[in-house]
């Protein structure tokens, strides 16, 4: 099977390296000349609304997906409209907007953070009366890693974040004084079957994931499990899909999803008897879907900027290696370890070592 792919970044590089065992070709559409994925198949370098060389990809491929949600709706409709494009546009155009998320939880009954959209200066002032104070001011696109938002502590920081933020459909949330970050991964087949990961309790500093750990018996893990099934039934959903949460009060408020594989369960590479990368394929390729559980204990965590001595993170045990083929460069994602141990004592030994050298290639 040929598996076509839009965008070639990390995501589908980590694809690409699910797919070979299963006999999977691919076929990546980018913009980036040097894209990371483009040493796992063929490599068509193109806008991703060039229409000559997205029928070009849709004739190489037998089944299209994508890496990741910012793919242009129009494009993702002119695939959709040749070839099978799974997850299906309707999953992009509500992963796109923060606003159709939240009115999607809405609709579903997920419970969120208070909420309104700003579309003005005059709506900012208006909301924030309404909301109070300390909330989040986002962009409702194309906002990642911390970018396109900016916390509103005090009156005084409206026009500051105006200035930088203004201009462009908005979204003002109540801020969520949460006691912890998890995201729930989940899969569904073609047929409808849905396998869950078990629920990641995720730590970020300046936006960015840090660190990624599975729980294999989170007390919130029944009802994200709920949630994440009334939207992949709702979009009648075909692959790996990330719901992001916030936990206040000892239950779960949503914050987004992601329709795609995501950052959180890079750990299902070693952690899990089936990854998310192979379950994702599997799914769009029509194929039973994998075990989802965990194999031991573990704990992701990703390189920003630039990544340790590599000969440094061989010499712990239990460490997975895994390089993007990226230059280096401040706050970017360059590459991610996975440790694993067969006891939670053993694990934290092992995190310290590699968390030590983490912060000193930061520095």
């Amino acid at each position: 099977m040929k598996i076509g792919i839009l965008g070639a970044g990390q995501l589908g590089r980590m694809l690409g390296l699910a797919g070979y065992p299963l006999d999977f070709d691919f076929v990546f559409l980018d913009p980036a000349t040097e894209a990371c994925a483009a040493p796992l198949g063929d490599h068509i370098h193109a806008d991703y609304q060039d229409e000559a060389a997205l029928a070009e990809f849709c004739k190489r491929v037998d089944v299209a997906t994508y890496e990741f949600e910012n793919v242009p709706a129009k494009t993702a409709e002119f695939v959709a409209q040749r070839i099978p494009l799974l997850p299906a546009p309707v999953a992009l155009t509500v992963g796109q907007d923060r606003l159709s998320e939240k009115t999607l939880f809405d609709q579903l009954k997920i419970a969120v953070p208070r909420y309104m959209p700003v579309a003005t200066r005059e709506a900012l002032d208006f909301a924030v009366r309404n909301l109070g104070l300390p909330a989040v001011l986002k962009t409702r696109r194309l906002g990642y890693d911390g970018k396109g938002q900016a916390v509103l502590r005090a009156p005084e920081d409206l026009d500051a974040a105006w200035a930088r933020l203004g201009g462009q459909p908005l979204i003002l949330e109540a801020f969520v004084p949460f006691e912890r970050e998890v995201s729930c991964i989940a899969v569904r087949g073609a047929g409808g079957e849905i396998r869950y990961y078990p629920l990641v309790e995720n730590v970020h500093r300046d936006g960015i994931l840090r660190t990624a750990t599975p729980r294999r018996a989170d007390p919130l893990q029944a009802q994200a499990e709920d949630y994440v099934r009334r939207v992949l039934e709702h979009l009648q959903y075909v692959g790996v899909l990330a719901f992001e949460f916030f936990v206040a009060g000892g239950q779960l408020l949503a914050n987004e999803i992601a329709p795609r594989v995501h950052n959180s369960g890079h750990w299902s590479i070693e952690g899990a008897v089936c990854s998310q990368f192979e379950n994702h394929l599997r799914a769009i390729a029509g194929l039973p879907l994998g075990s989802t559980a965990l194999r031991e204990p573990c704990v992701m965590v990703n390189f920003i900027g630039d990544a340790p001595p590599l000969a440094a993170l061989a010499a712990i045990d239990g460490v997975h290696i895994h390089h993007y083929g990226k230059t280096p460069k401040p706050q970017r994602k360059v590459g991610h370890a996975t440790v694993t141990a067969p006891d939670e004592a053993q694990l934290a030994q092992r995190l310290a070592q590699l968390q030590l050298l983490v912060a000193q290639s930061e520095n």
